[in-house]
């Protein structure tokens, strides 16, 4: 590898499936479903009654009166960049001290985002307000609503000073900030980055706002079936909430410090479409400009690609269009799997995990199953459904797209 590739050194993740990377990805390979039914009062009003939840709650890893000062979005991704520093080997935050497995400040880059931020606490605030008065507000309350405030919390944790950036391009957010943290490495700017997504926003109106849109499955008596890609029984995607984040690196970096290396990104794609504010465009052209722009950034051909992670979000349109894409862009031999069916759509947070699970997927040699997959629409690619492929996957492609038109492509591949 030369000076100027960027690798994986480090992962963390909590998830509707597990606390940390290990137990999701048990979870994932076990094709165990995190969607549940919701018991909180306020859900038996909503259409959708149906989410996937945290496994582990904040509260069980973060004291109290940290958490007081945190929105809950924030709290998990400071708990996936706590993991994902760990896993990394990283040591002493920011390379206090003589401890050689630190990363110096000035070189260190935070690229997290989210495709909402905090907005459970600003209608929390707002119901205070209202019931309360205004000297009742929190003076927390602007820290934790804003959207940049994940990327400040971990950028404070570690002592980041080469820059800490918030993406926010909806569904594709995770996926977009990791692109980011790529090209912060390969400018020069830092030698280490942590890059990823959070989202926690399961509350009565974002699902009644979903709901309303018809974007939302409405099996609230199967929840565990509810989300099913490619099915043509799917009625639409289930709302989870979780963080990952990924320790990137400049290969020579890690290689002086004897880091280990779970994979190398290759290379990443970022498009947009110009077409509509929610529906993606028919053909799917700008996700067909990312892939390739990724490929080429790579140098790979569609040929090369084995394994794809897919956005696959269980809608009835969404889902049929990226697979078109990929037969025209990768062809018909990848091995397809929608690890959503498992996890429930994050938001913001997906592009994140589902990279987590895609390096792990190269790593081990192994697609995670597809579950629900009961009656596959006609045309459809291969899917690991049911049950994992074990398979060496030399270079493995990740998709997220975003209400806006976002376009993000990310290609991971052995180190």
């Amino acid at each position: 590898m030369s000076a100027t590739d960027v690798v994986v050194t480090g992962l963390g993740a909590t998830t509707p499936l597990g606390g940390d990377v290990a137990s999701t990805w048990d979870a994932m390979l076990a094709g165990r479903s995190g969607v549940k039914a919701l018991t909180h009062e306020w859900a038996a009003q909503l259409p959708v009654r149906i989410a996937a939840e945290l496994a582990v709650e904040p509260s069980e890893v973060l004291d109290r009166v940290r958490l007081r000062r945190l929105d809950r979005c924030e709290a998990i991704a400071l708990i996936a960049a706590q993991q994902a520093w760990a896993d990394a080997g990283l040591g002493t935050p920011a390379g206090e001290g003589t401890d050689p497995t630190g990363v110096d400040p000035e070189r260190l880059a935070v690229s997290i985002g989210t495709g909402i931020g905090g907005i459970i606490t600003l209608l929390a605030q707002d119901d205070i307000l209202e019931s309360s008065g205004p000297r009742r507000v929190s003076p927390f309350t602007v820290p934790m609503l804003m959207p940049n405030g994940p990327a400040a919390v971990v950028g404070l944790e570690f002592s980041a000073r080469a820059g800490v950036h918030c993406v926010a391009s909806a569904c594709a957010t995770g996926a977009e900030a990791i692109a980011l943290g790529y090209d912060i490495i390969r400018s020069g700017r830092a030698d280490v980055v942590l890059a990823g997504g959070t989202e926690a926003v399961i509350h009565p109106l974002p699902l009644a706002g979903f709901a309303s849109m018809r974007a939302m499955s409405t099996r609230n008596d199967e929840p565990e079936r509810a989300s099913r890609p490619w099915d043509k029984a799917r009625d639409g995607f289930v709302l989870g909430e979780g963080a990952a984040v990924l320790v990137l690196e400049r290969a020579e970096h890690a290689a002086a410090r004897g880091a280990t290396v779970y994979a190398r990104l290759a290379g990443a794609g970022i498009t947009s479409d110009g077409y509509d504010i929610v529906q993606p465009h028919p053909e799917g052209a700008g996700f067909v400009r990312a892939v390739r722009k990724a490929l080429a950034e790579a140098q790979l051909t569609g040929a090369d690609i084995v394994h794809v992670n897919a956005h696959a979000t269980s809608t009835p349109t969404g889902d049929m269009a990226e697979v078109a894409g990929l037969r025209t862009v990768i062809g018909e031999h990848p091995v397809l799997t929608a690890t959503k069916s498992m996890t429930g759509h994050l938001l913001g947070a997906a592009g994140a995990l589902e990279s987590v699970a895609t390096v792990l997927a190269v790593r081990d040699g192994v697609v995670p199953p597809t579950i629900n997959l009961d009656d596959p629409e006609e045309g459809l690619l291969d899917v690991a459904a049911g049950k994992p492929r074990y398979q060496p996957i030399p270079a493995a492609l990740n998709n997220s797209f975003g209400f806006g038109g976002h376009n993000v492509a990310l290609i991971f591949t052995r180190p």
